[in-house]
């Protein structure tokens, strides 16, 4: 089958996080297993989501793995001019949602993996499909786990995320939170007898945003990301009953998003002692107030060195599949290759490096710029750029790595 018309039929699976994916998994699992690969399945406790796992050639020695989540972000409330679940193709451009972010890259995948199939593949190659990816990398965590037993683990991965095909050797990592604030409530109309939980989170916010100030002022910086610094966020507050009763609880959701080189246990217990600075005047009235913290996700940064084999590797294939594409058809933003790149957004690649040691980067189709966007789209040039650099790929596997 062709690029294209897989990237038709996972579109048409509407693989929001917060719907299953299990039907497309069987779609990917089905094809797979008639090509003649060795195929997992690891569901969930509903058994309503999976990932998969499928290796195509030796199953002795150490492969390839190429990496993508097949979830998708909502569309409700998005004004698309196309429908959303079903593939759209015009002015060069293909449309849906999950076709930058990122069924393209999992669709040029699949349609290489049939070919792999038909081959004499010297080095394995390795297909990684996960799910609930974009709600923080949690799905991929049993795949993982599952690798963490086997006997061998892959030599690269190769995670598909859109980068328009240039190599992404890093990513920060993600530690997301959940602030309780418990103060006393009480008549509005004696507001000062009791503890307005909303006022303890508003100075824990001015307070995060102070450490926020150092990290941006004098803390470590890589001008090779958008924002070159440990970034800290607050992203929701919820508290209140009526304006005319002081809110006993307020609580907020907040995330750091660190540099390699920064660690959020460290942040984390800066904010903890400045929620004990806060605190320490108020307990002698309110003996009851606190403020508490929970991790509710993370995951790790990547930071791939630029000379590692991996990257060397991968920047090689991009170098072979160049070659064979009429420059005067190739989509501009691909003019350079040969530098490396750095994204803002995670990927399981930190986790693959972190828990299996492996050495991964980010390669895919199309910009993170369409993508959870209305009318998200995946260039039908950059499609055809993947397709050449996953048959370069193949190459190499038939002759060996």
């Amino acid at each position: 089958m062709q690029t294209l018309d897989i990237l038709r039929d996972l579109i048409a699976f509407a693989t929001v996080s917060a719907d299953p994916n299990r039907a497309l998994i069987d779609y990917c699992a089905d094809m797979l297993q008639k090509a003649g690969a060795s195929v997992q399945i690891i569901e969930d406790a509903s058994a309503h989501k999976a990932n998969l796992y499928a290796t195509i050639g030796p199953l002795d020695r150490p492969g390839v793995m190429l990496s993508g989540h097949t979830d998708v972000v909502p569309v409700t409330g998005q004004a698309w001019t196309t429908a959303p679940f079903a593939l759209s193709v015009s002015d060069g451009k293909a449309y849906g949602r999950g076709s930058a972010d990122m069924k393209g890259f999992i669709a040029s995948a699949l349609s290489m993996a049939l070919r792999a199939a038909e081959s004499d593949l010297q080095t394995p190659l390795h297909l990684a499909f996960s799910y609930d990816e974009e709600i923080g990398c949690v799905g991929v965590h049993s795949m993982i786990a599952m690798l963490a037993a086997a006997p061998i683990t892959p030599a690269f991965c190769i995670v598909g995320e859109p980068t328009s095909l240039r190599v992404a050797t890093g990513h920060k990592g993600k530690m997301a939170c959940r602030m309780t604030c418990t103060g006393r409530e009480g008549h509005s109309a004696l507001a000062p007898m009791a503890l307005n939980a909303i006022h303890l989170a508003v100075d824990m916010i001015t307070a995060i945003r102070g450490i926020q100030s150092k990290l941006m002022a004098s803390g470590h910086q890589d001008p090779d990301y958008d924002v070159p610094y440990t970034s800290l966020h607050v992203g929701r507050i919820e508290a209140g009953v009526a304006l005319n009763i002081v809110p006993k609880t307020c609580t907020c959701l907040f995330e750091i998003r660190n540099l390699p080189e920064d660690d959020p246990e460290a942040i984390l217990a800066q904010i903890i002692a400045a929620a004990d600075e806060i605190l320490g005047p108020v307990r002698p009235s309110f003996p009851e107030a606190a403020i508490e913290f929970e991790v509710t996700n993370r995951y790790p940064s990547l930071g791939t060195p630029h000379d590692a084999e991996v990257v060397t590797f991968v920047q090689s294939l991009l170098d072979a599949s160049q070659s064979k594409i009429d420059p005067y058809k190739t989509d501009p933003s691909t003019a350079d290759q040969s530098k490396t790149i750095k994204v803002a957004f995670g990927t399981e690649g930190g986790l693959f490096h972190r828990d299996l040691g492996v050495p991964s980067v980010i390669c895919g189709p199309g910009s993170m710029a369409q993508g959870h966007k209305p009318d998200e789209f995946v260039s039908l040039d950059q499609l055809q750029q993947c397709d050449a650099l996953l048959a370069a790929l193949l190459e190499r596997l038939k002759q060996g790595i």
